[in-house]
């Protein structure tokens, strides 16, 4: 991978498969489902091992049921998912995340436990930020 610089004219690195920075690289709206805010956490409650619907809805507290379905079904799409629907009666859906979703996951966890051991220097911060 090639180290680009800001100022250089040519914005295509024929290096890469997919370029983020990119306008029309394949990978962004794969970085926005992933990165969303609801998104984030259910790939890391997923990370915790299957979860139903209604168990994954009330671990990701605050989310809507028709924004967790969106959110799954963006998931699913791009991969970091899967949807296993259980034969029973009534019919269980159950939720786990593929290798690729694992190893994202594994980012984001890995980016909570950095921000969660962190959070008195993020609110001292915020709090000078708002005092001057």
């Amino acid at each position: 991978m090639t180290t680009r610089h800001p100022d250089t004219a040519d914005t295509t690195d024929p290096t890469l498969e997919a370029d983020v920075f990119a306008r029309n690289c394949a990978s962004r709206p794969v970085l926005q489902n992933v990165a969303s805010r609801w998104g984030v956490l259910a790939l890391a409650a997923l990370r915790e091992g299957p979860y139903r619907f209604s168990a994954l809805r009330r671990r990701v507290d605050g989310i809507s049921e028709r924004m967790l379905s969106q959110t799954l079904q963006n998931l699913e799409r791009d991969g970091m998912i899967h949807r296993e629907v259980q034969q029973s009666i009534p019919p269980h859906v159950e939720y786990t995340l593929t290798d690729l979703g694992a190893q994202v996951a594994d980012q984001i966890v890995g980016l909570i436990h950095v921000l969660e051991s962190n959070i008195d220097r993020i609110r001292a911060a915020q709090d000078a930020y708002h005092r001057d």
